[in-house]
């Protein structure tokens, strides 16, 4: 049992060791070799775990986009109020700032998609089910009458991770003016004007 779970760790520290590599070198640039530097083993130890190297990319890639709908759905189980958990989901979407690794991470994977098939699924997922968290606070708060919508949810929703998306992206490429506490404000002056909800 103790063998079983120190196989289950090192998987987990490889995954993390491939996600820095990605930051440091690319989606496209990423080898074995340098995963293997990450963590400290070498490259027949890496596959040894993880023997089709582009599995591991993809676990990695997996595993940092967790925090953007797993991780935003646990944080908000237990509030009640629409409102409250509109605001709350909207600033647990944005990056804590330019290094953020997990935002770092994404911009790779967005840039590869178009070329691999695989990662524009990956995104493509991620997408429609932060749109689909949306969707069930906004209907959930229209329903409560909490929010008057000013256009379809699903519309909404879209613009709202449209939104997280851009100033996500600002914010890791070190815009002068937009950092997270902006980017988050831009983001619920939207809201308020289509939920008519002063969202604190």
């Amino acid at each position: 049992m103790t063998q079983r779970k120190s196989r289950i760790d090192r998987r987990i520290d490889l995954i993390e060791a491939a996600r820095r590599a990605i930051i440091r070198h690319g989606i496209d640039g990423v080898q074995l070799t340098h995963v293997a530097e990450e963590a400290g083993l070498t490259s027949g130890a890496v596959l040894y775990h993880y023997p089709d190297i582009s599995e591991l990319l993809v676990e990695a890639q997996q595993a940092g986009m967790e925090r953007f709908y797993e991780q935003r759905m646990r944080q908000i189980g237990a509030i009640g109020d629409p409102a409250e958990k509109l605001v709350r989901t909207i600033r647990s979407g944005l990056p804590t700032g330019p290094a953020d690794p997990e935002v770092r991470l994404l911009n790779e994977l967005g840039g590869a998609a178009g070329r691999n098939r695989m990662y524009g699924l990956l995104l493509t997922t991620l997408y429609d089910r932060q749109v689909s968290m949306y969707q069930s606070i906004l209907d959930t708060g229209a329903a409560l009458g909490v929010f008057t919508l000013a256009a379809d949810s699903l519309s909404i929703s879209r613009n709202l991770v449209a939104l997280e998306d851009a100033y996500g992206y600002r914010i890791t490429a070190r815009h002068p003016v937009i950092g997270p506490a902006e980017a988050a404000e831009l983001i619920l002056s939207y809201a308020r004007t289509v939920t008519g909800c002063d969202l604190h």
